[in-house]
């Protein structure tokens, strides 16, 4: 099926789930964006490399593309329609759709698909957790493996009456296939960081290089010992650690100093990028 015609099944599907006539996934050109409201959402994504082989990509991190999007020129009845979208869940629905056809593309040359999905969307959906998303990778000719659950450490991880229902909705969607990443970002040094990644048991950990924030520690200072300690955490959880938004050497030569094994970041797709040129 193409990309258009898949569009339009999810159209449909949408169209029929919220009784309404709002049809949220636009082609525009070789791109599929979302409607959600006065916004339009589409995909970026950046790839991950093996360290010692950057011609490897395992698989790509699908960030969130916005836009004004053009409401005047859409029927009033689907302006209201639009209204009664606005949720959480709805929202997570679609970017993860809108990530999905744009990946296919991508998915003979990386096996892998990185989508963020946000701890309240989880806290929100009262039960099966990815059965949902489930359907849309079928229709799409890929299977729960190829997709990676990428949650953020963030202060709802840290609420102990969230926590359960947290760890409960990442085991549900273990149990349907799908791999599971920790997006650690600078939580080096969080006291029960530990016993968070030894009771999910990610797949992948990933974790911000140094000096990509906007406050941050001089390279040399903190760091390796910070980052060293997050991949022996990994290695003893049997998880895949990845170096995220490495953007200059100095960072990268972090990355290479400590071993990480899987990297990400502007510097080592402009590496790749000159390498295929050179080809």
């Amino acid at each position: 099926m193409g990309l258009q015609q898949l569009a339009e099944s999810f159209n449909d599907r949408f169209e029929e789930e919220y009784k309404s006539n709002l049809r949220p996934f636009l082609l525009k050109g070789d791109q599929v964006n979302g409607l959600f409201g006065p916004i339009q959402v589409s995909s970026v994504f950046s790839p991950v490399y093996t360290a010692d082989r950057l011609g490897t990509v395992i698989g790509h991190i699908a960030c969130l593309s916005v836009s004004p999007s053009d409401m005047q020129s859409l029927h009033a009845e689907r302006q209201a329609a639009a209204a009664d979208f606005q949720s959480v869940i709805s929202l997570d629905r679609l970017t993860r759709t809108v990530h999905m056809l744009n990946f296919l593309p991508l998915a003979h040359r990386s096996p892998l698909l990185f989508l963020e999905v946000a701890s309240r969307h989880v806290l929100d959906v009262p039960a099966n957790h990815g059965a949902y998303f489930e359907e849309v990778i079928g229709r799409c000719g890929l299977s729960t493996q190829n997709i990676v659950i990428s949650m953020a450490v963030n202060h709802l991880f840290s609420q102990h009456q969230e926590r359960p229902r947290i760890l409960q909705a990442l085991h549900n969607y273990k149990s349907r296939g799908y791999k599971i990443a920790l997006d650690v970002g600078y939580s080096y040094a969080a006291n029960d960081l530990p016993q968070l990644v030894y009771q999910v048991i990610p797949d992948f950990l990933r974790v911000n290089a140094p000096g990509s924030g906007l406050i941050d520690l001089p390279l040399q200072v903190a760091w390796p010992y910070f980052l060293e300690g997050v991949k022996e955490m990994g290695g003893m959880a049997g998880s895949q650690v990845i170096l995220q938004q490495v953007d200059k050497a100095e960072q990268a030569q972090v990355a290479k100093n400590l071993g990480f094994p899987l990297v990400q970041g502007r510097y080592y797709e402009q590496l790749a990028s000159d390498d295929y040129r050179c080809l």
